[in-house]
């Protein structure tokens, strides 16, 4: 019966990167992809789950699930601006690419599908993870191979609420940014280049709700751009410690990066306000769980406690709320 009815979405598993995407339908017709490129995984893919921790909020100007089951997002990749388009029908995938970025993309098609992670190593200590693992056959852990697009939103997510991280990453990438190549061009938007966000003057960070603190961290961050990226190619640990030589870029933020450039199994959000209490309290019903806790009833799963986290976090158990939501800020008005 577990396998058979998947669980409403909630609050918390869309946390756990659950994105909405609607059953696959034929393709209508439209304008010819520049770039194509069809592939055949060897295990079950929900591409919802894979592709969800990439989407930051409903209105992501570089994320959109559309109705025919496909998977539309943009990238700034080394050889330049890409729009890609993802569906997956008979157990095949096809991705279809625009812009100069198409052919980086479409070559690291599998990658960021879960081609690179190894789910059979992650074995469940717990009945609630057990099951959410068996409802959810289809998750395997992203990895963009780019860091800064992971980066600029996560320091944006710093200490606020995730609607007003969530409203600044889309003014700015709309007003900063570039149209995306193909079809969806006027519709989707490309992250701004670092130079860009270099030149971004302070009011304008001001209007979108950024604090000094945020904005001085992806100015730092940018400016050293070409050294971040190269972290790619480094180990999630030593990527982590390259990205916290930054100022103002911590555990909490570099782990959050890596799990979506690295696709690291092991990158456990420390640091989080709410995270500990939900692990406490779906494996030992201790809602007050602090960070140690946390990473104590999390040390059976060494090596794969990202992947434990997110499957708790769909399991969608969580503590009833006894207090006040964290309240918005908007510092544009002021």
């Amino acid at each position: 019966m577990a396998g058979r009815f998947a669980p409403r979405p909630t609050r918390t598993t869309v946390r756990g990167g659950q994105a909405a995407v609607p059953a696959g339908v034929p393709r209508p017709a439209g304008p010819a992809p520049e770039r194509v490129r069809t592939w055949a995984p060897e295990w079950q893919l929900d591409i919802g789950l894979v592709l969800g921790p990439l989407r930051r909020g409903p209105a992501d100007p570089t994320f959109r699930a559309a109705p025919d089951g496909s998977v539309w997002r943009t990238s700034r990749t080394p050889a330049g601006p890409g729009t890609l388009r993802v569906s997956a029908y008979d157990g095949r995938v096809r991705g279809e690419a625009w812009g100069p970025g198409a052919d980086w993309l479409l070559e690291r098609l599998p990658e960021l599908l879960g081609a690179a992670d190894d789910p059979e190593a992650f074995a469940p200590r717990h009945r609630l993870v057990a099951v959410a693992r068996h409802r959810r056959p289809g998750l395997r852990l992203t990895r963009t191979g780019l860091v800064l697009e992971s980066l600029i939103p996560s320091v944006l997510e710093q200490k606020v609420t995730t609607d007003e991280a969530y409203r600044a990453w889309r003014l700015l990438v709309r007003k900063f940014g570039e149209p995306a190549p193909g079809p969806v061009e006027g519709r989707m938007w490309v992250m701004p280049a670092p130079r860009t966000w270099a030149l971004i003057p302070s009011w304008e960070w001001h209007r979108a709700g950024v604090d000094d603190k945020r904005a001085s961290t992806i100015l730092r961050a940018v400016r050293v751009a070409a050294r971040l990226e190269e972290a790619v190619r480094l180990e999630p640990a030593d990527a982590q410690a390259r990205l916290q030589v930054v100022p103002g870029i911590g555990p909490w933020t570099s782990a959050e990066t890596v799990q979506r450039s690295h696709g690291a199994p092991d990158a456990v959000t420390v640091g989080d306000l709410h995270l500990p209490g939900i692990v406490g309290w779906a494996l030992a019903g201790d809602r007050h769980a602090d960070d140690s806790v946390m990473l104590s009833l999390l040390e059976p799963y060494a090596g794969q406690r990202h992947r434990a986290t997110r499957l708790i976090l769909l399991s969608g158990r969580t503590p009833a709320r006894r207090a006040p939501r964290m309240p918005r800020g908007d510092i544009g008005r002021l």
